[in-house]
């Protein structure tokens, strides 16, 4: 089990030895060069150590012959893998503010929502995160997490609505979903909470990096059955993607080849069994307009 930084630490690490190969320098010419121990490299290739982005652009300069935008990516990916909190020298990203509430898994999360270029998931039982009103998201809330102090589920709805700037961004996260149609159909929050939320979906759909599906209960059994999953890819570096699986307790970041290519390819076949975006929108309107 993977949490998101300690993944692309290591991403980092096989992307900054390969350019140090591809330079001719060993670990310890590269060390002496910008006045570092050794190990130092050593641990930040193998990904047991994060790496400032000033010390990225210090190897970069060692090694030479790296683009602007592959420089830039590389930087962006040391300040996202050091995780929630660290000093990166990037200032504090939103969620940092949220450290005493949120889990580190959650905060993991969010960075790499944050940082993705696409994300494709499958939800089985509720809206997801990015597409939720803050009244679904409240009803969600007290639902899985009962008993829990208003100021806190306040603070937990504020979290979800803040995740969805990244729709907003430029250039905005492009987010392909497939609902099973027992998302819109199962009663959160009461008639109008789903009404309203359903009446969202409708609008969220039109904006052009979104594309939402509904999976009818006329399909039957699919592939998603296994459970809900989530699909990052980012810019430039592809070996980069990871696939979330979200637990009661925990979440599982799956990064190997193998696993990529599965639930790729999972997500195509799921994706093909969906309604077309314009008769999924039909559906959620007819739906909202008896609810």
């Amino acid at each position: 089990m993977q949490h998101g930084p300690a993944v692309r630490r290591r991403k980092l690490g096989e992307e900054l030895r390969a350019l140090r190969d591809r330079s001719g320098l060993t670990s310890g010419e590269a060390a002496r060069i910008v006045g570092w121990h050794q190990s130092k490299i050593s641990r930040i290739e193998t990904g047991r150590s994060g790496v400032k982005p000033e010390d990225v652009r210090m190897l970069l300069d060692a090694y030479g012959g790296v683009g602007e935008s592959h420089r830039a990516l590389l930087e962006a990916l040391s300040a996202s893998a050091a995780g929630p909190g660290a000093d990166t020298g990037r200032g504090r990203q939103w969620w940092h503010d949220y450290r005493g509430l949120l889990p580190q898994e959650y905060r993991d999360f969010i960075s790499l929502e944050a940082g993705a270029r696409s994300a494709r998931t499958v939800e089985l039982s509720v809206v997801p995160g990015l597409l939720q009103t803050a009244a679904y998201a409240r009803a969600v809330t007290r639902a899985a997490l009962g008993g829990l102090p208003e100021p806190k589920v306040d603070a937990l709805v504020d979290v979800r609505l803040a995740r969805q700037s990244v729709l907003r961004a430029d250039p905005p996260l492009e987010l392909s979903a497939v609902l099973d149609e027992a998302v819109l159909r199962r009663q959160i929050g009461g008639p109008g909470v789903m009404a309203q939320q359903l009446r969202h979906l409708v609008a969220v759909a039109e904006l052009p990096q979104v594309r939402l599906q509904v999976l009818p209960f006329s399909v039957g059994g699919h592939l998603g059955l296994t459970g809900p999953f989530v699909i990052f890819s980012f810019p430039n570096i592809a070996d980069l993607d990871v696939v979330v699986l979200d637990h009661l307790t925990s979440s599982l970041y799956l990064e190997r080849k193998e696993d990529l290519e599965a639930y790729s390819a999972a997500f195509r076949t799921i994706q093909a069994h969906a309604l077309p975006p314009h008769d999924s929108s039909e559906l959620i309107s007819a739906i909202a307009d008896d609810a």
